[in-house]
């Protein structure tokens, strides 16, 4: 039990900054009816639990599935295994996307299925790229350049209303069901290299991942000539404590039937896996059967807490912000709500974790998670003044990826990784369930077209973090030289004497495998 108490610490300083400010907008800024704020508080104990058993159940079940996975495909050393098998599960992983389907139900014109299977077969060929390029050491930078320039050509000849749609598809497929699974794979396939460098190739699978449902939308947009429509919910009427508790009871309900749905295929397959491959002990395999049903409670609680809770209040702040000063106290709002939301996303824990554990403690999940922060806050507040002013999406995805490109000339591969992995956890439940929702308010409040002024959001949450992480892997490439530089003079005597602190030596080693094997 002393994990879900962790957990729950952990949940609880991650949730509660955004619902203190969000109840302080309630009180003073962005009148609340009393329901809706009811639901909200709601909401806010719905994802602390949620989260809670998620991240758990999540450790003990998905991550080590994952991980075996990865290592005994690429143990098999037969290329076609690894394809096939990558293939498959990231099919099956993208269906089961909760975020997805939460996307995809508010898009109308579209039928929700195509557009969830479209995304799917993309993260399946993706995840078959990512595989093969650890295995076959090919270069982060070099597929993410071809690939995001494919997609750049493609949206010429795309609808402007369904172009949004497909750079948001590809934020929302990395969510918390695909996350752990295909991040552990990563980390699995590499670790069965024998080379120095396994820990670099382990990150970035998440980043091209979330390529492939952009590349595939885009395809399917110019194939069928599809325009993307929005027409506004209806929010439920509120009027006392009964309707409240109707409401997440259908609410827990629904998603429990959705979430079942989307875990059973990853439960069929490890069991499968286990049957076949006997890489579990019993009490291993009990110990994940475990965790499956954590994260089944906890992925239903927290998508209940997030739909009921936290979508309808996102709509009436951003209808109530665009009603003040003329739409710009939007923006600061946005910045304020995006530093602190990104923490709420239960993906973003197993990332800061898997980075802890494969640079060996070396990057701390703090660095990661100030740069995810940043990065949310700045593409939150270009997303508001694109509800605002009209500007094409295009102006900051073009600009903003040519800047992530260039600066992976420049920082450590682990930190290249890092950063295209980070814009794919940051734009999980909490973007497609608040963030958009509240864009879409306040974008209908101010008369735009929903479709291409608040659709986009999530694709600037996507690019922010790359970033803003590799920026931090830059000036972090500079303390970690100047650091060597300084162990060197300093201990320069006991250097030619042999008798150098084996304590300094591991941690100069460490410094210097981080930065990518570079000799300072």
């Amino acid at each position: 039990m002393n994990i879900i108490k962790n957990k729950i610490l952990e949940s609880v300083s991650s949730v509660m900054p955004i619902a203190l400010i969000v109840l302080l907008l309630g009180f003073t800024v962005v009148p609340m009816a009393v329901g809706d704020l009811l639901l909200f508080v709601i909401g806010v104990v719905f994802l602390i639990i949620g989260m809670s058993l998620f991240t758990a159940g999540s450790e003990m079940s998905m991550q080590p599935l994952g991980a075996k996975t990865g290592t005994t495909i690429a143990a098999s050393g037969k290329i076609w295994i690894i394809a096939f098998i990558s293939f498959i599960i990231g099919i099956l992983v993208t269906v089961s996307e909760p975020d997805l389907w939460i996307l995809a139900e508010q898009v109308n014109g579209l039928q929700n299925e195509i557009l969830v299977y479209t995304v799917s077969l993309g993260v399946g060929i993706f995840l078959m790229i990512a595989v093969l390029r650890i295995v076959f050491k090919v270069s982060l930078t070099a597929l993410m350049l071809v690939f995001y320039a494919a997609a750049f050509i493609l949206s010429f000849f795309v609808d402007r209303s369904f172009l949004c749609l497909a750079f948001d598809s590809g934020g929302v497929t990395t969510g918390p069901m695909t996350v752990p699974f295909i991040m552990s794979i990563g980390a699995g396939v590499s670790a069965s290299r024998a080379s120095a460098d396994n820990r670099d190739d382990s990150f970035g699978i998440t980043g091209l991942c979330s390529i492939g449902p952009i590349i595939s939308v885009l395809v399917l947009g110019i194939i069928s000539k599809v325009e993307g429509t929005y027409i506004p919910e209806v929010p439920e009427h509120i009027s006392n404590t009964h309707d409240v508790l109707g409401v997440f009871s259908e609410g827990l309900v629904e998603h429990a039937g959705s979430v079942l749905v989307a875990i059973l295929p990853i439960v069929v397959f490890g069991a499968l896996f286990q049957l076949v491959t006997r890489a579990f002990s019993k009490r291993q395999f009990i110990r994940m059967a475990i965790g499956a049903l954590y994260v089944f409670v906890g992925l239903t609680v927290f998508l209940t807490g997030a739909n009921v809770g936290f979508m309808p209040t996102g709509t009436v702040i951003g209808s109530s912000l665009s009603e003040s000063l003329g739409g710009w106290l939007l923006v600061p709002v946005a910045m304020l709500l995006g530093y602190f939301i990104v923490k709420a996303e239960p993906s973003v824990y197993v990332l800061n974790k898997l980075v802890e554990s494969m640079s060996a403690g070396a990057i701390s999940g703090k660095t990661t998670g100030l740069g995810l922060s940043i990065g949310v806050s700045a593409a939150l507040g270009l997303s508001a003044l694109r509800i605002i002013t009209g500007i094409h999406i295009m102006w900051f995805l073009v600009p903003g990826y040519i800047i992530a490109l260039t600066l992976s000339f420049f920082v450590p591969k682990i930190f290249v990784g890092i950063s295209f992995d980070s814009g794919g956890v940051a734009s999980g439940t909490m973007m497609s369930a608040f963030v958009l929702p509240l864009c879409m308010g306040a974008c209908s409040s101010l008369g735009g077209d929903v479709m291409t002024d608040a659709f986009g959001c999530v694709a600037l949450v996507a690019m922010a973090p790359i970033i803003a992480i590799q920026i931090l892997g830059f000036s972090y490439k500079i303390k970690s030289a100047r650091s060597v530089r300084r162990f060197i003079m300093t201990n320069e005597s006991f250097i030619d004497y042999g008798y150098v602190d084996t304590r300094l030596q591991s941690r100069a080693k460490k410094t210097e495998s981080t930065l990518g094997g570079e000799k300072k």
